[in-house]
């Protein structure tokens, strides 16, 4: 009899260790509240991993064209494109995506491969061209961020968000003035309208 209740006792124990063990999982010292865990929908996760891969594409095309053209605009807006990417490989960290930056020049989204491809060829013909495609590369980059934008609600992610959407404002208004300069006219929108292009440029 003192057998099986001993036995009995010592199974009670190991069964309340679990639980309790189960009740404190997660949480921090000193916290009585467990960490919450915060979840990405689908479109949030795609969103994050293909802007990722977008900012790499605008800092690599603007790398190479300043190599051929010499251009202080291609450099100076390749360095800003570097941040963008730290600050998109950061939300990557937070929420446990992995990186799928690849080295320079190539991409895991094939789309992005064939447009990288194409923008380095046409950038390469002329510096005008280049600037072009600088400019190009930029409407795309804003109406991505904001349909990316409209797809989450949390707000770290709209923080970063928004930092990038500036910074394409920014860079669209430095290779508008560069392709006004060689041509004399006033830039025509090659992506998003030209309603939105002239709000950005102020205009």
């Amino acid at each position: 009899m003192k057998y099986r209740t001993a036995l009995a006792l010592m199974l009670f124990g190991i069964a309340t260790s679990v639980m309790l063990e189960s009740a404190f999982a997660g949480k921090g010292k000193g916290n009585n509240n467990p960490t919450p865990v915060t979840i990405l929908t689908q479109q949030e996760a795609d969103g994050l991993l293909f802007m990722r891969e977008e900012e790499k594409l605008a800092r690599d095309v603007y790398i190479t064209l300043y190599a051929e053209w010499g251009n202080r605009v291609f450099d100076t807006i390749s360095q800003a494109e570097q941040k963008h990417m730290d600050s998109m490989l950061g939300l990557l960290n937070t929420y446990g995506l992995a990186d799928p930056v690849l080295e320079f020049g190539y991409f895991a989204d094939q789309d992005l491969q064939a447009l990288f491809d194409s923008l380095v060829t046409t950038g390469l013909q002329s510096q005008l061209d280049a600037l072009m495609v600088g400019a190009l590369i930029e409407e795309v980059d804003i109406e991505d961020i904001v349909d990316a934008m409209d797809r989450t609600d949390k707000t770290d992610i709209l923080n970063v968000y928004g930092r990038l959407l500036a910074g394409s404002e920014n860079h669209l208004n430095a290779f508008v003035r560069n392709i006004e300069s060689i041509t004399g006219e006033t830039y025509v929108a090659q992506w998003i309208s030209q309603e939105e292009v002239d709000e950005i440029l102020g205009r």
